[in-house]
């Protein structure tokens, strides 16, 4: 068990996040496809001439401007996974993710059997995203490759930079996945603040990280519910008693 160094909790062994901020990590990139969604939208929506077209090619009015940010986002370009930089200082959506990808691909081993028939190991030569190098592709192929991502030592560095680029794009199209309390406390930790946030499948624990699937919730949610009651005519035997 080491700490994790971006809070004071503890990472699993062998890992470099604790379950909360590997949990954010997994829905930002659960949460990146619909995102880009939205952003290509406001471009066909820059794109498209507004209500009141004229006959032939004339226009009422001029199409609205698209917001040059979300044509970058959306673009192609490069990024450096351990400088955290590119050349116009905020890389796009799909170059962000397939830097990523290449970089736990490249530490990624890989077995393999040479023409003799002896078994090596070595490093993958790059990410195959089985959806494309698309948005969608990679975060894809991300999420699939996460548990070994998070045991590398840039696993904080790719938590900052995808953290970063999740907001760069909340900021344009104004959407923020809502988080909705669940009554049972946290089985790890004994708090209240168990939430199930839009777009994750676990239900997640906002103090020590832990996560529950829907199914685990509800079987705990039960027996909170049963050990309440239980207590509750406990003390109302007592209270008779007396």
């Amino acid at each position: 068990m080491s700490s994790c160094p971006l809070c004071p909790r503890t990472a699993p062994d062998g890992q470099h996040l604790c379950q909360l901020h590997a949990g954010e990590l997994r829905g930002w990139l659960t949460e990146l496809p619909r995102q880009a969604l939205l952003l290509e939208q406001f471009v066909a929506a820059g794109g498209q001439p507004p209500e009141g077209r004229l006959g032939g090619s004339g226009r009422a009015h001029a199409p609205l401007p698209v917001d040059l940010r979300v044509l970058v986002l959306l673009g192609p370009g490069r990024h450096d996974p351990v400088l955290g930089t590119d050349d116009d200082g905020e890389a796009p959506i799909a170059a962000v993710l397939g830097a990523w990808a290449g970089h736990i691909a490249y530490h990624h081993p890989a077995a393999h059997r040479d023409p003799h028939g002896t078994a090596r190991t070595q490093p993958c030569d790059q990410a195959w995203p089985t959806h494309g190098e698309t948005i969608p592709g990679w975060c894809t192929w991300l999420l699939a490759y996460l548990p070994y991502a998070l045991t590398l030592p840039l696993a904080a560095e790719l938590h900052r930079q995808i953290g970063d680029l999740v907001r760069r794009i909340r900021n344009l199209t104004h959407t923020t996945p809502q988080q909705h309390p669940r009554a049972a406390p946290c089985p790890a930790c004994g708090l209240c603040p168990l939430v199930r946030t839009d777009g994750r499948w676990h239900i997640h624990c906002l103090n020590c990280g832990h996560q529950m699937t829907p199914e685990q919730y509800d079987q705990h949610a039960a027996r909170f519910v049963q050990a309440v009651q239980d207590e509750q005519a406990s003390s109302s035997a007592d209270g008779h008693a007396a």
